[in-house]
């Protein structure tokens, strides 16, 4: 095996930290998703990139911008059918970035104790440094608590875990939206988790549309809850949400784009144009990352 990945980032040199950034493909080739999710989503975002660059394309294109990367995919196969891409690829390729790069594992919800294990091993083994969940994707509730041993793994490891919330372009304009659910990405499904496991560190992934003022509550209300402005152009953020991430939130909220849907130097030139307080900023793009990935300078 390759080595375990450690951090080998300058966080005090670094811009910035993009907290949701997604490698789609392994070095098999194998995609994250089966080709008509693939189409629709590129159809959804018109980032009009790459939609599927490796992970050492992904490492180039952070640090040239003097960023680093929080990298990961979605185990989604019992819902979708399709095996995703390799997880413990990801892990082991970010070693190898690790001046950029910060791997986050994932786990099939619905495999029950073998998901609990591979929790123990990515983090153990691969050194994963947090896990990202997609309810629709993956098709559970994620307050039923036949997943929160899954869950309690996590919190003993202390790592953060990952939810997306709210609209998906994942099957969106497909007949059904190819069988995913929104509503197992309603963020209130969360506050439950928050509630239950106090040392859990969740982020709320996406401003959560069309969930956007509960998902305020809950960062505001539950100190373990944190949320992510990825998957949408600022310019598109719900007013509440920015007047928040200036005021109340402004120690809760950390910068993500989604890349590759959505290019980082679009999300960076969007939300200059945002009334962000200019001592927010480094809050939002850094700091608060910092914290939530336990990072002590």
């Amino acid at each position: 095996m390759s080595a375990r990945y450690e951090f080998g980032i300058d966080f005090d040199a670094i811009e910035a930290i993009d907290f949701h950034t997604h490698v789609e493909i392994d070095g098999c080739g194998h995609r994250s998703m089966d080709d008509e999710l693939m189409a629709a989503s590129e159809k959804y975002f018109r980032s009009g990139e790459e939609r599927t660059p490796t992970i050492e394309s992904i490492a180039d294109h952070y640090r040239e911008r003097n960023m680093a990367a929080v990298v990961f995919t979605v185990d989604a196969a019992s819902a979708s059918g399709h095996t995703p891409n390799n997880v413990e690829e990801i892990a082991e390729r970010a070693a190898e970035f690790n001046d950029v790069l910060i791997p986050f594992g994932s786990v099939e919800p619905w495999q029950g104790k073998a998901a609990v294990r591979r929790v123990h091993r990515l983090v153990e083994e691969f050194g994963v440094k947090g896990f990202k969940f997609h309810p629709s994707m993956q098709g559970f509730e994620p307050n039923d608590r036949r997943f929160y041993p899954i869950y309690a793994a996590i919190e003993e490891a202390g790592v953060p875990a990952l939810f997306h919330t709210g609209q998906t372009g994942i099957g969106a304009g497909l007949p059904g939206g190819h069988g995913i659910k929104l509503r197992y990405s309603d963020p209130m499904l969360l506050d439950d988790v928050a509630a239950d496991f106090p040392f859990l560190t969740i982020v709320m992934a996406h401003p959560a549309v069309p969930w956007v003022d509960a998902q305020i509550s809950i960062a505001t209300h539950k100190a373990n809850a944190y949320l992510d402005l990825s998957g949408w152009s600022p310019k598109y953020f719900p007013p509440q949400l920015v007047k928040a991430a200036n005021t109340m939130l402004r120690e809760k909220v950390l910068f993500g784009s989604d890349f590759p849907v959505i290019q980082v130097d679009r999300w960076r030139k969007d939300f200059a144009a945002l009334d962000i307080k200019p001592e927010v900023a480094p809050l939002i793009f850094r700091e608060n990352a910092l914290r939530v990935l336990g990072i002590t300078k």
